[in-house]
């Protein structure tokens, strides 16, 4: 498991708590608007390594501060030493919330039926059935669908997320990902921002860009309807 890098605090990635924020290396999307291309890589962030022994004393270090832990990627579940990662963590009294694209399904029942995370935000990037259009990777797009179940069917706090970006998302992708997410507690629109890099630039020259405010809303006027909460995110 190589980890990418820390954010030792943030009050924005795990609602409520002053969270600090891990990022697994590796990915197996290729998403163009990806704003960790060193992650998927397998890169460090600044070529600098992080070991695991560092995390568990910084984490200690900081009780009494930090109101939870995030595991953020990359893709956090393509690596198989995840669980004994976050039981360390729970050790130490800290609630986990994961990020994932829920291409590992097992993965994701895993962790929630052994109680090793307590929030968890899938990130749907597109109508799934569309995704081989835009995503070069290794992955089944029905696992997509597995993993919005699992996570529906689970009594853990969740959110779907997805980043707005053209052609990839529109209002029937938009309207199909919020029907298979229906009664979800939480659905966010992302809007997409350039400014730090992406992993292709060059799919922005030919045909990708963001959403505007007002797109935004359109989008989530259209799947407001089918869950408890939508908001915009920017």
């Amino acid at each position: 498991m190589i980890i990418g890098g820390i954010q030792k605090s943030s009050l924005i990635d795990y609602s409520g708590k002053i969270s600090c924020v891990v990022f697994l290396a590796g990915c197996n999307f290729t998403c163009p608007y990806c704003h960790n291309p060193d992650l998927v890589r397998r890169k460090p962030f600044n070529g600098s390594h992080f070991d695991e022994k560092k995390i568990y004393a910084f984490l200690e270090s900081r009780k009494g501060f930090l109101d939870g832990v995030v595991i953020s990627g990359g893709e956090p579940t393509l690596n198989e030493h995840l669980p004994h990662f976050l039981e360390r963590i729970k050790h130490l009294g800290y609630p986990v919330k994961l990020d994932t694209n829920g291409t590992r399904p097992r993965m994701v029942r895993r962790l929630i039926d052994n109680g090793l995370i307590d929030y968890i935000a899938m990130d749907i990037k597109a109508d799934p059935l569309a995704y081989p259009l835009y995503i070069a990777g290794s992955y089944n797009p029905q696992s997509i669908l597995t993993s919005v179940e699992i996570i529906r069917n689970s009594e853990l706090p969740h959110e779907f997320r997805t980043t707005c970006v053209k052609p990839m998302v529109n209002e029937q992708g938009i309207r199909n990902i919020a029907q298979a997410i229906t009664v979800a507690p939480l659905y966010a629109l992302q809007r997409f921002c350039d400014d730090n890099g992406v992993l292709d630039p060059r799919f922005f020259d030919r045909m990708g860009s963001g959403h505007d405010r007002d797109e935004l809303i359109r989008l989530q006027a259209i799947a407001s309807p089918w869950v408890k909460k939508c908001v915009v995110r920017s």
